[in-house]
């Protein structure tokens, strides 16, 4: 099993910890992870956009001219799509882009994700993250300390709510526990900066 160093907030080491193979060290599938963005990012869409066709278009009651003799071609609206101010033909209308991945390949796109930042050494594993106030300053103090100054996902194995309002003013910071998060989450930090306890709960889960 790899082995990584647990840091303090201060970022001194204090000790070690090792990682399960099939959680943090496997051969990224990324074709699953790929999969499992996309279905997430589709399943954030609202799905609102909507676009008036030639019957919502409010105006082209009267027939704008005779059907025969003007040397012009026939026309009964001129609300219809190829006129200025017409309606839309074959426009968007609202619709539900969600769809779901099978439990397998959630789960195969999660600790994939974990081995591929974990082999490039964006794993940061803290002893204890907790904040006995919720100060912006001492947050960014304890991300500079640890190294992961930037983009980072900061994991708690529970809510800490000392924590999530300290870094909810703080640019490409987000916050989670290790019972909520996903593989956008993931791959859009730089660095994860993970409780110790978040990382054994996750080889709980995840482990095989």
């Amino acid at each position: 099993m790899p082995k990584t160093n647990v840091v303090d907030m201060t970022g001194k080491i204090v000790g070690e910890i090792e990682l399960n193979d099939s959680v943090f060290g496997i051969e990224p599938n990324m074709a699953v992870v790929h999969a499992d963005v996309k279905c997430y990012l589709a399943n954030q869409r609202h799905g609102t956009q909507s676009t008036l066709t030639r019957a919502e278009v409010s105006g082209g009651g009267r027939k704008p001219r005779r059907q025969k003799g003007s040397g012009c071609a026939r026309q009964g609206s001129t609300r219809a799509p190829q006129w200025t101010h017409g309606g839309i033909a074959l426009g968007p209308k609202p619709r539900d882009y969600s769809y779901s991945l099978n439990r397998k390949a959630k789960k195969l796109a999660i600790v994939s994700a974990l081995s591929a930042k974990t082999a490039a050494g964006d794993l940061i594993v803290v002893d204890n993250i907790a904040l006995g106030e919720v100060k912006t300053r001492n947050m960014v103090q304890f991300l500079k300390a640890v190294g992961a100054e930037g983009k980072a996902l900061v994991m708690t194995n529970n809510v800490e709510k000392n924590v999530v309002l300290s870094a909810r003013n703080i640019p490409g910071v987000q916050t989670t526990f290790s019972g909520v998060f996903c593989v956008y989450d993931i791959l859009k930090a730089d660095k994860l900066v993970f409780d110790k306890a978040a990382v054994e709960k996750i080889q709980e889960v995840y482990a095989k």
